[in-house]
């Protein structure tokens, strides 16, 4: 198998469901007796509430060369608004950082779906991190909801859902922001934070929904056992 460099911390609730969901998911091919080798490096998510991307950019620079120089053979990171850094970062390590956008883009191709809206944080729905490299590598388009509710999609995420919190209050918002989108064009929803396929995990829509962080498990996996 190979080594996997995982940046997590941003929030840690998002790290713990990347490193059990990749586990598991080893373990489904190679048998409960192994698990894949991993090297964590968990940031302090204040990093990210600062908001400061000079900060942030030369911080996952700095962890992305010590997982090299550790062993890893790739990186993940544990999380969709940090991808932001990928443009600084990737062209500066040897080794290749699985982008989160790339699991969902391929995903999205194989269920022939052309518009996807997105969902997550306002970093997450506002950047061009996701909704670029989706136009750029895979010809799907992006929407997000409109301007007067990305601020309290925000406050639900960075408030409850990566505190652990998952209201009936915010279900109902984002199930009206599917439908909203739905009602724009978009034949698939991207649920663009780890947080909100748990908050969605007992509910079905009528429209597919694609997680982020299973997508981004996945690639994962396929990474380690070299396939």
């Amino acid at each position: 198998m190979k080594t996997l460099g995982m940046i997590g911390g941003t929030s840690w609730y998002s790290t713990v469901e990347y490193y059990s969901s990749i586990n598991k998911k080893v373990a489904e091919e190679i048998g409960s007796q192994g698990n894949p080798p991993l090297i964590i490096h968990s940031l302090n998510i204040e990093l990210m509430r600062e908001q400061n991307w000079e900060k942030i950019n030369a911080k996952y620079l700095e962890t992305s060369q010590k997982l090299e120089e550790a062993g890893a053979e790739a990186i993940i990171i544990c999380a969709n608004t940090p991808h932001n850094v990928y443009d600084y970062v990737h062209d500066k390590i040897s080794i290749p950082i699985l982008h989160i956008a790339d699991a969902t883009g391929k995903r999205a191709q194989q269920l022939g779906l052309e518009k996807l809206g997105l969902l997550g944080n306002k970093p997450t729905m506002t950047g061009s991190f996701i909704a670029n490299r989706l136009k750029n590598n895979f010809q799907i388009e992006t929407i997000i909801p409109d301007d007067q509710f990305i601020d309290q999609a925000h406050h639900y995420v960075s408030k409850e859902l990566t505190q652990g919190t998952f209201s009936d209050d915010a279900l109902h918002f984002f199930k009206e922001q599917i439908e909203q989108l739905v009602q724009n064009g978009a034949d698939g929803i991207i649920l663009g934070c780890t947080e909100l396929p748990i908050l969605f995990k007992d509910h079905k829509m009528d429209v597919p929904l694609l997680a982020t962080t299973d997508l981004h498990v996945n690639m994962a996996v396929d990474f380690i056992l070299d396939r």
